[in-house]
């Protein structure tokens, strides 16, 4: 196959694939199923977000549940001053995005494990926050304790649902490939790999970490929007809990961090994972935990890095060994 054949074929693949997924409600498959890919559209879009910030900017964030509660709360509010569904997801994730511009300036100040832990901590603060939190106009219908009930929620389908998840998850897909083959990405990769270095050829640190930082709050806002459709309500434990920081880091450490398309295959694991530790209510996270460290030990580079890895190493050898018989063949007076 030529080259321009595979690059035709990168396109048709993935095209065929959500059209495939487009598809399936038609198909008489059932709810569970429905809500199996339902998840795993969500937890695409917030793994590739994260993996936008750890992976590719090298800034390990333990404060995505931040903007997941922030976006969901948002989401809440709206939905009591009866604005739609869909208007409230783009609203959500504009909030968001907005948060993590006004925290990007004390946060993006700290390096390594000090950004972990400044960004872990906001996301703890907004916990106590929303804790006492009361909305305008809210009464005892809408509002049970510190949580909201979503009323758009009982508006929308398990059908629309699903294609509102095949949106913000195709959507993160072609986020993540638009930055990463734009200047911004480059900047990205350049920080990741040397920040002085990249500082003297020109790369604005601070802004390009921002815009990430944006971008990764904004469609991880979006997404936990359509959740919290699904889920009808939303409050403070489940928001900003840090169970969604564990979601995150499997479905992007199982894939591969700083693999484009390893959170494809880790968000599908982390939600049959979810599912089938269901039962396991007091020590899931546990179980988790050790799955990740296993993980890190057996595939530094997660499942999919790791098979890119074997496949370029073999194509290399075949490369050369192709060379080396070329050479040996003696050549025609």
């Amino acid at each position: 196959m030529n080259f321009s054949g595979r690059k035709s074929l990168r396109w048709i693949v993935p095209a065929v694939v959500v059209l495939a997924l487009a598809a399936f409600p038609l198909g008489g498959f059932g709810i569970s199923w429905l809500l199996i890919l339902f998840l795993f559209f969500v937890y695409l879009a917030m793994a590739n977000m994260w993996n936008l910030l750890a992976g590719y900017t090298g800034l390990v964030s333990l404060g995505q549940p931040g903007f997941i509660g922030i976006a969901g709360y948002t989401l809440g509010v709206l939905s009591l001053m009866g604005i739609s569904p869909i208007l409230g997801i783009a609203v959500a994730g504009g909030v968001a995005a907005g948060f993590a511009f006004l925290i990007a300036f004390p946060t993006l100040r700290l390096r390594g494990l000090y950004f972990a832990i400044g960004t872990l901590m906001v996301s703890e603060a907004l916990s106590i926050f929303f804790d006492s939190f009361k909305p305008p106009g809210s009464n005892s219908a809408t509002w049970g304790g510190a949580g909201i009930v979503i009323k758009s929620a009982a508006t929308v389908s398990l059908n629309e649902l699903y294609y509102l998840g095949l949106i913000v998850g195709v959507g993160s897909m072609i986020v993540m490939r638009y930055v990463l083959r734009s200047k911004l990405g480059l900047g990205l990769t350049a920080i990741r790999d040397n920040e002085q270095a990249a500082s003297s050829l020109g790369v604005n640190i601070f802004r390009t970490k921002m815009y990430s930082l944006m971008v990764s709050a904004f469609v991880t806002g979006a997404a936990s929007a359509v959740f919290y459709i699904f889920q009808g309500t939303i409050e403070p434990i489940s928001g900003f809990g840090i169970n969604w920081t564990i979601i995150v880091m499997i479905a992007t450490i199982i894939g591969g961090i700083g693999v484009e398309y390893g959170p494809v295959l880790g968000a599908f694991v982390a939600v049959l994972l979810q599912q089938y530790l269901a039962a396991f209510t007091g020590t899931y996270l546990l179980i988790e935990g050790i799955i990740l460290i296993v993980i890190i030990s057996l595939a530094p580079s997660g499942v999919v890095g790791t098979i890119q890895k074997a496949w370029a190493k073999r194509s290399a050898k075949r490369k050369e060994l192709v060379k080396a018989a070329t050479q040996a063949v003696p050549a025609k007076a």
